[in-house]
């Protein structure tokens, strides 16, 4: 084990991609994480992020030595798309993540060129705003449960032991369907508050049985994540943990039916 301190295991939502131009609080949250980490424990060596804007069949690893700044959405203001957060990669790192999935019984590859996508950067560039923490990404799996992204996580833990920061970043809700176009602080929609709330306690109390089987077990989680990729990077987040009770950093709500909640796992 090194003598690096143990750096968390955390999930963040981030919500709409001009949450890094929008005041609210999930953006001020976010803006003072990296620093309130590095006055407990220190500076990450490294960020591995799991984002649910990358999807693969298998688990991906970026090994760029350089991540470039993908503007993976359309329609926005233009000031959103001049946001750059071009990051130095770890290709030594990507092969050892890729070689702890393997150890897991995982499979894996390492892309070679992926950049960084605003799953990641729109968290990071408010966390580590000089872009000079190395950071890799990890792929979600397509069509994989919520079993296996724990099990992702768990081939991680020991990577915190060497100073690297995990981050699971997707959304505790995310039905864009149902928006409409709310103001930033319009009052939640009570399905959101419902689901919301329930995964929050799991989290307080450890329920990781309850939070693995979520679809079956809460009636609105269907029509919270109409698709379960941005739940994913959670179950990441909590295997990358201790399996102590996780820790609740952050709660806010945008546009009435994003919960922007932040976890700790450690």
């Amino acid at each position: 084990m090194s003598d690096t301190p143990l750096m968390p295991s955390l999930f963040v939502s981030h919500g709409s991609p001009m949450l890094i131009l929008t005041d609210c609080p999930a953006r001020d949250f976010l803006s003072g994480l990296g620093r309130e980490i590095g006055r407990e424990i220190g500076r990450p060596k490294a960020v591995l992020c799991v984002s649910a804007h990358w999807e693969d069949a298998a688990a991906a690893v970026s090994g760029a030595a350089r991540l470039e700044t993908i503007h993976d959405f359309y329609g926005f203001p233009p000031p959103l798309y001049a946001q750059r957060y071009d990051v130095p990669g770890d290709p030594a790192l990507a092969e050892a993540v890729a070689a702890a999935l393997v150890r897991a019984g995982i499979e894996t590859r390492i892309d070679p060129a992926r950049g960084i996508d605003h799953g990641a950067w729109v968290p990071l560039k408010l966390m580590f705003p000089d872009a000079d923490i190395p950071v890799l990404q990890l792929a979600i799996g397509q069509g994989r449960d919520a079993a296996y992204h724990r099990r992702l996580g768990e081939a991680l833990r020991p990577l915190r032991e060497d100073g690297v920061l995990i981050l699971g970043s997707g959304a505790v809700t995310h039905n864009l369907r149902a928006f409409r176009g709310q103001a930033v602080d319009a009052a939640p929609l009570p399905w959101v508050v419902d689901f919301r709330d329930w995964v929050a306690d799991a989290v307080a109390q450890g329920k990781w049985d309850d939070l693995l089987a979520y679809r079956s077990r809460h009636p609105n989680a269907a029509i919270n994540h109409p698709t379960e990729d941005h739940i994913m990077p959670l179950f990441a987040a909590i295997g990358a943990g201790s399996g102590a009770p996780g820790e609740l950093l952050h709660h806010s709500y945008t546009h009435s039916i994003l919960a922007m909640d932040a976890y700790r796992f450690d």
